[in-house]
């Protein structure tokens, strides 16, 4: 029982304490025209429209299309590999003649399964390879290319200051007459 629900009055009665509850849940969450108060003031009418949910970017990408083949391989083989392999045990205790057959194909598919981790991990990496580098530079690395721009422009401006004064007339001219 929670603290909320220690502090209420000792006569009320369960559906009241109950709608107490959903009252105080809706109104933390959000939820409009909650309440006996809610809906005598008109939120049954239907004018405070809000979603039921709002979505939310993701945090991490979804992933690629091949890893998730991959994935999806992977998880049926070592699905079929733990049935097998529960099989063999229980074919054992009973002592079957499928027993051994049933051994013997657990540990060739105990080798597939190893196989299709491996197929998921390089299908991964393959993939970040091609595809997921994202080019991110550094914050020093773009301070650096600021600099660089600031030398260039400075630079240029040297120049078009030398391109003007040759245009003008030369060295040593003091006045246009």
């Amino acid at each position: 029982m929670g603290t909320t629900e220690r502090h209420e009055a000792p006569g009320e009665s369960g559906a009241g304490r109950s709608q107490a509850r959903w009252d105080r849940t809706a109104h933390v969450h959000g939820v409009p025209g909650s309440g006996r108060a809610g809906r005598a003031a008109g939120g049954e009418q239907g004018q405070d429209h809000r979603p039921l949910w709002v979505e939310e970017p993701a945090r991490r990408h979804p992933t690629p299309d091949p890893v998730r083949a991959a994935v999806v391989r992977a998880v049926l083989v070592i699905a079929v590999t733990l049935i097998q392999a529960m099989v063999a045990f229980l074919c054992t205790l009973a002592g079957s003649w499928l027993a051994f057959p049933m051994v013997i194909s657990g540990v060739v598919s105990t080798v597939v399964a190893t196989w299709a981790v491996v197929d998921v991990w390089v299908t991964r990496q393959v993939w970040n390879q091609r595809y997921g580098v994202v080019s991110e530079p550094s914050s020093t690395a773009r301070a650096l290319r600021r600099e660089r721009r600031a030398r260039r422009r400075q630079e240029r401006a040297a120049v078009r200051e030398q391109e003007r004064i040759r245009r003008s007339g030369g060295a040593g001219q003091l006045s246009h007459s």
